[in-house]
């Protein structure tokens, strides 16, 4: 579960990488022909792609998270139950003993 975490991190990076690239380009630097303005969108189709999966992965990486701490069992502590402890009087009656608990 935990072993993808480094490989999720690094396809981050690689992906907010791309994207600050793709922003700090000057908009001049941008040729308008049909060839690139598609290969433009396709790059743009493939990162929203990457992205999406990305956010798919981390989509269940979270719900496998919530499932496993849902299925700790944790023991509720036993309850303290306070013990009443019994008065009891010994009476020496003759040569009888005599007990008398309330």
């Amino acid at each position: 579960m935990f072993a993808r975490r480094p490989s999720m991190k690094l396809a981050s990076a690689m992906l907010a990488a791309t994207i600050v690239v793709g922003f700090a380009l000057p908009a001049s630097a941008q040729v308008l022909n049909s060839t690139t303005s598609r290969n433009g969108l396709i790059q743009r189709n493939d990162l929203q792609i990457l992205q999406n999966q990305i956010q798919r992965q981390q989509f269940q990486q979270q719900q496998q998270q919530y499932r496993a701490q849902d299925r700790v069992i944790v023991q509720p502590p036993p309850p303290v139950v306070p013990q009443a402890r019994p008065t009891c009087q010994t009476q020496i009656i003759g040569s009888t003993a005599v007990s008398t608990c309330r």
